[in-house]
Parts: structure tokens; C-alpha cells; sequence
């Protein structure tokens, strides 16, 4: 997996301050995309165990919230394997810290493991999930953090518990 940038202060993809990877390749394309040029999986830099320690050392400080995976696109299959790894790392060394994840894949199609071979897997290790394509049309700058209304910011263990999407609503405002 290559990668495109790592933010140590993040505080627009997630609640808080965060510690941001952006992920290279991804083949939803959505006009308007704030990144295109992330869409390359070639674009950027090789994403390996020095990246896995840098994220994990951003993430020590106590004023750290979490981490927040973004793209590109962290489902993609080419990308699923090495994300997973790092979150399950994140989970293992910093438990305190939640993991935000964005994607223009859906909860269902992640849920049942329809994309990939660690859909599930990597959707098992989330905290919150913004789903679906960023849609120009439904663009609304007035959103916390998602670029347009169709997207959906889901509380992944609650939605994996009942078996039925269920919102962060203190969120989804």
C-alpha cells in the first residue's frame, strides 16, 4: 500500500484532535473529490512499519484522541490488508484512542464482507464509519464532518451489535 500524507493534528476528519492517514488508490472516482490525486495507488509513498510507528507515537500524546483513516480509499482491496494491521496495532497499543474511518463503500457491503477479504475484519476494529460516495449534488458545507448529505456517520460496534445501522447521532447533526 502506498500512502498519500500523514497529519499529526487533524482536527476536521473526526471529533477532536486527531492523527489522520490518507490512504492511496481508490476507484469510487466521485466528482468533486478533495483529493484526487489520491486516487492513484501508485501516488505517494510506500507505506510500511516506520509509518506504523510515526502514527502510533503521534497517537501517544494524551490530548490525541484518535485515529482517522481516509483516502483514497482504506477499504480498497489492494489497501485492506495494511490498514488492518495498523488499526489492530492501534487497538493493541493505544486502546484509548478512537478510529474514525471514511469510506465510499457502505456499512452493509463492508458488514458483509462483500469487499475485499477484510472488510469485516477492518470494520470489526472501528469506533465510527463515514460511509458512501461523496455526491457533488448533495455537497453541504454545513455538515460536520462529511462532505455531502448522503453520507452516513455510523457507530460501528452498535450497528455490528444489532445487525442494523445505527447513527453517532451526536454526530450526524
Amino acid at each position: 500500500m502506498n500512502y498519500a500524507d500523514i497529519k499529526k493534528v487533524d482536527v476536521a476528519n473526526g471529533p477532536g484532535v486527531r492523527v489522520s492517514l490518507f490512504v492511496s488508490g481508490c476507484g469510487h472516482r466521485c466528482e468533486g473529490c478533495f483529493n484526487p490525486e489520491t486516487w492513484d495507488f501508485g501516488f505517494g509513498a510506500p507505506f510500511g512499519e516506520a509509518e506504523v510507528e510515526k502514527i502510533l507515537t503521534f497517537l501517544a500524546p494524551d490530548h490525541i484522541r484518535g485515529l482517522s483513516l481516509l483516502g483514497g480509499e482504506p477499504f480498497a482491496p489492494e489497501n485492506q490488508r495494511a490498514v488492518l494491521e495498523l488499526v489492530r496495532r492501534a487497538r493493541r497499543e493505544r486502546p484509548e484512542k478512537t478510529i474514525w474511518c471514511y469510506s465510499g463503500y457502505l456499512f452493509e457491503e463492508l458488514a458483509e464482507n462483500r469487499v475485499g477479504t477484510h472488510s469485516r475484519s477492518l470494520l470489526e476494529e472501528l469506533d465510527v464509519l463515514v460511509d458512501g460516495p461523496f455526491v457533488l449534488e448533495k455537497k453541504d458545507l454545513g455538515l460536520r464532518f462529511r462532505g455531502s448529505s448522503n453520507q452516513r456517520i455510523i457507530d460501528v460496534p452498535a450497528s455490528l451489535q444489532t445487525g442494523e445501522v445505527r447513527l453517532a447521532e451526536e454526530y450526524s447533526e
